[in-house]
């Protein structure tokens, strides 16, 4: 392949006037890099489940979901217009819905599925009025024939609320992005994501760690030369980003559930990725979501055999010791925490350094607070890493053996651990090519003057990692390691005497910042109240009572009335007549 880029329509879908809506693909850099994690992700976690799903109900029918979710994704990451783009972002939605309720007779399996389905929509209501958008102004929905009408669209303004009047591009460019922070779960729709660890673990780490969380983060990079464009709309990213990678860090502190653990983990990283997005470093993001999709795969597998080894225990607290019984499963968990944490010469430690020397030399509104969240998320992430790998692999031993000792995974299980932990170690040294390099100079553009990735200074592979070994996120990664060593090893006491002077702190993460509570108690209690409303007042007042038996009361009304008229006696009915007649008689007189 000689590297041109493949932009083809295969046919038209449909014509409404002079609207052409056509099915057709992209195939550049960017696209062969999320196809390469797609696939390679899904087809572990396709050996994975064989021996995961092995003596479930629904083998035959998780194997087909996965299927086509993968289908659906290679939809999303190859379309070359918003069309195709919505069709995929909606099919690995429903996918999704599918899967985390796939154990449907599981109460709290349904709840996280409808809740995951319902933020989305709220995301997907926003991203639906972007397309929109971009048709009313663009005339198009090919993504090149909208990319190069950007400059153009860049100049208009447009009216939503009074007589302000708002960039069209900062418009477009906020509300595309509400459709990614619903699938890429950042705050305030972040919600979703933790619940959806009720799925089997194989889901987790394809949709919740690879692939699905991934495809806001992939829109946003495909749009880089509309967002270009809004500065406002890559502060709001920024801020949004920042929030979302250490807040949602400081959640997996407290964690007691393995995949929980790891889906705040995710969420954090998330964050770290649209960070990026915010300061125009859109390959360092893609460049992360790469790095990521290998490591955290490999993190929820490997979870994954711990809990198949435990007989389905999901608890931290009643595990430990477990090194010498899961010798593989704990060396490629060792490697997938230290790529998280960006250990130096992983992959995690290359992607993370360049989001971080980016946001420093950014000048976008909000770049500096997004600086102290990324450094502080730094020491918060090897912190909850490392307490989750010291909690179950060394210590004590804690767990209930149910007459024998807990034993290594087959070989179907403990293969994709060790072929993910390959490209965990290995997919940074890329870093010159696909950061630093013009890889993806056909498919992302960056103005001049956000251009953060050339300001930082690359030196090759070698000064990188010795320039990281300098550098503050290195010693605070250090930090967080040690720190989880003293509390969870030296010191086990520790975690609960800080936890009970730090009540108040522990109430408010243990609430997750009131978001739950705050969209039962007014989204959800909201809806029902209205629902309530509407049924008691609309449905049994206006319509069952005015409607259809107010009318059968007007009718039986009318017909008691004109019953008593029909007597049956003759000058009853003459009596009648004569009056008619008179009144008549009247009438035409006066």
């Amino acid at each position: 392949m000689d590297g041109a880029t493949y932009n083809q329509a295969v046919y038209q879908w449909m014509q409404v006037g002079s609207l052409s809506i056509e099915v057709g693909f992209m195939v550049d850099s960017l696209t062969a890099v999320m196809m390469t994690v797609v696939t390679f992700v899904s087809l572990m976690v396709h050996i994975y489940t064989i021996g995961y799903m092995h003596d479930d109900d629904g083998y035959s029918r998780f194997f087909s979901y996965i299927s086509l979710f993968t289908f659906s994704m290679l939809m999303l990451v190859m379309a070359n217009n918003f069309m195709q783009l919505f069709f995929g972002w909606e099919a690995v939605g429903v996918v999704s819905y599918l899967l985390i309720g796939f154990w449907y007779k599981k109460p709290t399996a349904i709840y996280a599925n409808l809740k995951a389905f319902l933020v989305n929509r709220v995301g997907d209501f926003g991203f639906l009025l972007g397309i929109a958008a971009v048709l009313m102004y663009s005339g198009s929905l090919d993504y090149l024939e909208v990319f190069n009408q950007a400059p153009v669209m860049a100049g208009q303004t447009i009216t939503l609320f009074g007589n302000h009047a708002w960039s069209l591009m900062t418009v477009i460019g906020i509300l595309l992005f509400i459709g990614a922070m619903g699938k890429s779960a950042q705050v305030p729709l972040h919600v979703w994501l933790p619940d959806s660890m009720e799925g089997p673990t194989p889901i987790s780490a394809l949709i919740h760690a690879a692939t699905m969380v991934t495809a806001g983060i992939f829109m946003v990079a495909r749009m880089s030369p509309l967002y270009e464009y809004s500065e406002t709309a890559l502060s709001f990213i920024l801020v949004i980003g920042a929030i979302t990678a250490l807040f949602m860090g400081f959640l997996g502190l407290i964690q007691n559930d393995i995949k929980r653990v790891i889906a705040y983990s995710t969420l954090s990283q998330l964050g770290y990725m649209t960070v990026a997005l915010g300061v125009s470093a859109y390959s360092a993001a893609i460049f992360h979501l790469f790095t990521h999709a290998f490591f955290k795969a490999l993190l929820f597998l490997a979870a994954g055999s711990v809990i198949l080894a435990l007989h389905h225990q999901q608890d931290i607290r009643k595990m430990g010791g477990l090194k010498k019984y899961l010798p593989i499963t704990y060396w490629t968990s060792l490697i997938g925490t230290l790529a998280l944490i960006g250990f130096p010469g992983l992959a995690g430690f290359f992607s993370k350094d360049a989001i971080i020397m980016a946001v420093h030399e950014s000048t976008i509104p909000g770049s500096s607070f997004a600086l102290w969240a990324v450094m502080i998320g730094v020491f918060v992430t090897s912190l909850y890493s490392f307490r989750l790998l010291f909690l179950v692999f060394h210590g004590k031993e804690r767990f209930d053996a149910h007459g024998h000792p807990p034993h290594e995974s087959p070989g179907v299980v403990t293969w994709p651990l060790i072929l993910l932990a390959i490209p965990s170690v290995l997919a940074g040294y890329l870093i010159g090519t696909l950061v630093y390099g013009n890889f993806f100079s056909d498919a992302i553009s960056v103005m001049p003057q956000h251009d953060v990735l050339s300001a930082a200074n690359y030196h090759g592979l070698i000064g990188f990692i010795t320039h990281g070994l300098l550098t503050a996120p290195f010693w605070l990664a250090m930090a967080g390691l040690v720190t989880a060593w003293y509390l969870y090893l030296k010191r086990p006491d520790f975690p609960a005497k800080i936890q009970q002077r730090m009540m108040w702190l522990w109430q408010i993460l243990e609430n997750k910042y009131g978001f739950d509570a705050f969209n039962d108690k007014v989204f959800a209690g909201g809806s029902r109240g209205l629902g309530w409303l509407f049924s008691r007042v609309g449905d049994r007042v206006l319509i069952d009572g005015l409607v259809v038996n107010g009318a059968a009361r007007t009718v039986g009304l009318i017909s008691r009335v004109g019953r008593k008229m029909q007597s049956g006696y003759l000058y009853h009915y003459a009596f009648v007549m004569i009056i008619g007649v008179w009144l008549l008689l009247t009438w035409f007189v006066v």
